[in-house]
Formats: C-alpha cells, structure tokens, sequence
C-alpha cells in the first residue's frame, strides 16, 4: 500500500500522542529483560566472594535465566492472547520487581539460582506481551515499522548496555544493585501501563492446552541447552542425546499443534508465508549477531588485554551507529519493496563479517567498524522481518506470534555460538603447538592463564586465524540469507490491516 493509495479508514488508526507515549513506556521492560541477560559480566567476582558457588552453580547463576525465557515464551505468548496483554505485562512485572529483589538479597547460590530463573520466568511473560501490544496499537503500517525498528534498536542496545551498567554500578555499590536498578522501572511501568496502555486480548480463545506447555519446553530447552553447552565445551554423546531429546519432543509437540483447535500455537499464524518467513529470517539474523559475539568479546579481552569494563565501553561503539539503522531501514522499506532492503541488509551484514576477517593481533578499529557493519545490517533485517511476521499475523494472536519470534532468536543464536564458534575452536587448536597445555589448546584464555609469553603470542595469532575462518562462514551463510530473501519474499505487496481487532477493555 503506498501513500496515494492509504484509504481514509486507515489513516483513521493512525496513532497519536498517548500510543507513542504508551511506546515508550513498553520500552523499560525490553531494556531489562535485554540487560539481565549481561548484566552479571562483572558481578560474578563478587558473588564468589560472598555466597561461594560452585563451578556448576556459577553456570547456573548465568543461564538459568535465558533457559527459562526460552522455554516459556511460547506458553506466555499464548497465555497472553487469552487474559490479555495487559494483564499478563502486570503480572510479569510484578514478578520480575520480586525476583529482582530476591536475587539481590540473596544469601546462598541456591536461593540466587531460584531467584534467576524467577527472573526469566518474568522476563517471558514481558517480552511477547509487550510486542503484541505493539502491534495491537499501531495498526497503521508506516507507524508499526517505525515503532518496530526502535524497539530492534534498543533490544540490541539494551544486551550491550547491560554489562556496561553493571560495571558502573560495581564500582559504587555491592553485587545486589545490579538487579535492584530493574525495580524503579518496573514500579514506573506498573503505574503508566494501565493509564495509557488499552487491553487487548483474543475475543474467542478456546481452552488453553496445559499438556502442550511441558512439551514445548521439554522441546525448547535440551535443544538450547544442548547446543549451547556444545557451543562451550564441544559436542559429546551426552550433549548429542539432549539434543535429539529435545528434538524428539518438538515432534511429538508440533504434531500436536497440528491436531487441536486449542493449540498453544495457533494454525492462523502459518496461513501467510510471510510469517514462517519471517521467523526464519529473523532467526538466521539472530544466528549472525550471537554467533560474532562469542569472538569479538574474547578478543577485546584477550587478545587486546583490556579489562572487562574497558571491553564493555568500547563494545558499546558500535551501537551508536545501530541506533539509527533499523528506524532508517524501516523508511526505506516503506518506499521501495521491503525484500530488497531486507536482502540489503544481509548483504551489509555479510560485509561486516568481511571486515572482521581482516582483524589482526592489534586492530581495534578494524573490529569496532566490522561489528558496526555487521550490526548495522542484522538490525535492518531483523526490524523487517519482524514487522513483517507480525502484520500477517491476526491481531488477535500478536502475543503467540511475537512469541516464536523471539523462541526463533533464542534457536538461532544459540545455532550461531555453537557453529561459529565451533569452525573457530578446530582453527585454533589445529594452529596450536602440539606441547602446548591442554588448556592453552582449547581456548586462548587458557593459554593466557600459563603467563608464557611466548605461546601467549602464539594462541593469539591462532585466535585470529580461527576467527578469519568464523568471519568467513558468517558472510557465506549471510550471503545465502540474501538469496533466501529473493525466494521468500518475492515483491510482497505493503500488508493491509487485518479488519479483525482484539477485544478491548
């Protein structure tokens, strides 16, 4: 639908000054729930001296909290339809401000772990009520861009600026305000939602399946766990068999979607293509940022030696430019075919990615302008395809399809942290001596920790030599994302509203 052709009765949604104000405020709980997945990147010195975890319980303290965002978003995404958006958001709010709490006056690993997946189980229960809200409020199409490519921008914001705040508030403050910053918004948010935020709920639900929400975990977290702990320590029969689990499960799952009017994820949803294709897209998008991160990070710290703090701050460089990207994208794509500037975005994805396979043993700004490019085109990609998956999904099941969405994120950078980082460990250690340390050999932190300089050298040059070979696969698989686009999304015509609003009130 291009401008000459907007119908009076669609100007007549257009939003005006309480839906952006509303926006706005829907932000806070993106930012937290993206900061709390990094927000403990300085604070586990502290907690080792206070609370003294174990090695498994310090794994746990970090990912139990992404474990139980994955594996509930697509009961929250549903439950959300059924009791409204709105109300779910409160109660999601209510919980995180209380597992915050929890966590920061934690006493025992035990009571932090437990606090942590409260946290995640919150954070679930926000994430896709707040994109439904979204797309329940902005039913005009060049609105809905817009708002969708900020909220594109400050989730990727929101994952830098996390580790980053932490630091800052470690040098004033004891481990427990890292979480305590989340409550001031969340008690903000709990007194503007139900002002300026209207209800939105599916008018005809149906029973909710209480079977399909074990299944849907019992298929979304072996995989994810699996996968990730690959990703870190190497696939193994065990880590294999969780991960056939998990597939397992997701068969017998999908099955069950497709067999019940009830289902937790509805049939609707895949009636246009264009909503499968957006949750891949976005997936493979997701796949790109994670999967470049697991190096990047590694080689600010140690390969450039900086301290955390400092790798913090200048990894936050790149988002300036990604601040203005995806708001920039989403008014190209309004003017031209949405495809091309989603293609466009791979392909300046793929070129980031080029650029960092040049990064030497000291070029910082080789790899700040690379991870820029390269952010600068995830972000275009995944503003689009994400408008795009939500405005061919029914109003009325916004919450369940801004769920897969984001279940599709947490499947795709998982994918990237195992196979990206899987190319640069065989890299690293085939270019390792073969006297070196086991440690030194698996990782060059390892080699790092032996204080020899010269195979601390050594391991550095490998690092960057595995990290050429990563980059490389990343542009590759990008560039295959591009022709993907060219087969998926050939010239769709601009979505039209549905004509079937949620119930409000």
């Amino acid at each position: 639908m291009t401008n000459a052709t907007r119908t009076t009765a669609e100007r007549g949604h257009l939003a005006g000054r309480r839906e952006w104000t509303a926006f706005v405020v829907l932000l806070l709980p993106l930012l937290l729930v993206s900061m709390d997945i990094s927000v403990l990147f300085f604070a586990i010195p502290s907690i080792d001296r206070d609370l003294a975890p174990s090695a498994t319980q310090q794994l746990w303290i970090f990912d139990v909290y992404a474990f139980a965002l994955a594996g509930l978003l697509i009961t929250m995404g549903s439950l959300g339809d059924r009791i409204g958006r709105r109300r779910l958001l409160l109660i999601g709010a209510f919980a995180f401000s209380a597992a915050s709490v929890a966590a920061a006056y934690a006493t025992s690993p035990e009571m932090l772990i437990a606090a942590r997946a409260l946290l995640g189980v919150g954070g679930a229960t926000l994430m896709p009520s707040t994109m439904g809200l979204v797309r329940n409020m902005f039913r005009d199409e060049r609105q809905r861009g817009r708002a969708i490519g900020i909220w594109s921008g400050a989730m990727a914001g929101g994952i830098a600026l996390g580790s980053v705040l932490s630091g800052v508030m470690l040098q004033h403050f004891w481990w427990g305000s890292v979480f305590l910053i989340n409550v001031p918004a969340m008690v903000l948010l709990v007194v503007l939602v139900p002002v300026l935020v209207p209800e939105f709920k599916d008018p005809g639900p149906g029973r909710f399946d209480f079977l399909s929400v074990p299944l849907s975990m019992g298929a979304v977290l072996p995989v994810v766990y699996g996968v990730k702990e690959s990703a870190a320590h190497g696939l193994d029969v065990q880590r294999g068999l969780i991960i056939a689990a998990g597939l397992l499960v997701g068969l017998v799952f999908v099955r069950r979607q497709r067999s019940r009017d009830d289902a937790l994820i509805s049939r609707e949803l895949f009636r246009d293509r264009g909503f499968a294709a957006g949750v891949g897209l976005n997936a493979l998008a997701s796949f790109a940022m994670m999967g470049s991160s697991y190096f990047t990070t590694q080689y600010l710290q140690s390969v450039l030696g900086m301290s955390t703090l400092e790798a913090a701050l200048w990894s936050l460089a790149p988002s300036l430019a990604v601040g203005a990207a995806a708001p920039t994208a989403t008014a190209i794509a309004q003017r031209t075919d949405r495809a091309r500037v989603v293609r466009a975005g791979f392909v300046i994805a793929a070129a980031g990615f080029a650029v960092l396979s040049l990064t030497g043993t000291d070029s910082l700004w080789l790899l700040l302008a690379g991870c820029a490019v390269l952010s600068c085109g995830i972000v275009t990609v995944m503003a689009l395809v994400s408008d795009l998956a939500l405005s061919t999904a029914p109003p009325r099941k916004a919450s369940s399809a801004a769920s897969l969405l984001e279940t599709g994120q947490e499947f795709g950078g998982a994918m990237g942290m195992a196979l990206l980082g899987a190319v640069a460990m065989a890299v690293y250690t085939a270019d390792m001596p073969g006297s070196a340390p086991e440690d030194a050999r698996k990782t060059l932190a390892g080699a790092v920790a032996t204080g020899d300089g010269s195979l601390i050298a050594a391991a550095r040059d490998a690092f960057v030599h595995s990290m050429r070979y990563a980059s490389m696969t990343g542009a590759v698989l990008l560039l295959a994302g591009a022709v993907l686009t060219t087969m998926l999304l050939r010239r769709r015509p601009a979505v039209a509203e549905r004509g079937e609003p949620a119930l409000t009130g």
